[in-house]
């Protein structure tokens, strides 16, 4: 008997639409199992295809999310493409086309390479650093950084308006309010 692996009657076929189907890797936000996540560092949608260094990584994070799903475990192990910067603009520029065009051409190729290896992704989940709802959070995480600091008495990050307030009126054992109010804005 020949072992039908592949092609439209092939057996990984069955199986890979029986999952998809089945949304088999999706998660629920409702559950009272124990919650994992599990993440992989994300491809560089970058070029035709995966090449070897991709699954050689993503096997490890696979076979850990597996077994944590079978230990009862209420697991989210999404992926994403880190869409937005140089290697996407480069390989646009070696073949001429359109950063967007490549960027979805690639990550489409990428996803159905994924599929085929057999990856327990939600595809739910996926995320895509050029996609506006995704980098409007990481700019809002750095506009909170930016409006805070580290007190080292409460050991957390707090407002930079708290910091500045106390400056303006008591100084600190750098400088005395004082001076503090008589820096430029550079300084300060």
């Amino acid at each position: 008997m020949e072992y039908k692996f592949n092609g439209p009657d092939g057996i990984e076929k069955k199986w890979q639409d029986a999952w998809k189907k089945s949304k088999a890797y999706k998660v629920s936000n409702e559950s009272d199992k124990p919650k994992c996540y599990v993440l992989d560092m994300f491809p560089y949608p970058s070029g035709a295809g995966l090449h070897v260094g991709h699954p050689l990584g993503y096997i490890a994070s696979d076979i850990y999310s597996r077994y944590k799903r079978l230990k009862g475990f209420n697991v989210l192990h999404p992926m994403g493409f880190d869409s937005f910067g140089l290697p996407a603009e480069q390989y646009a520029i070696e073949t001429g086309q359109h950063p967007a065009d490549t960027t979805e051409k690639n990550i489409s190729t990428f996803k159905a390479q994924l599929d085929k290896i057999g990856f327990c992704y939600d595809w739910d989940r996926e995320v895509r650093t050029s996609d506006p709802n995704y980098y409007k959070w990481t700019q809002w995480i750095f506009l909170q950084l930016f409006h805070s600091y580290f007190c080292n008495t409460q050991k957390k990050a707090r407002p930079i308006s708290e910091l500045v307030a106390k400056y303006e009126s008591k100084g600190c054992n750098s400088f005395t309010a004082e001076e503090w109010n008589a820096f430029d804005e550079k300084t300060k």
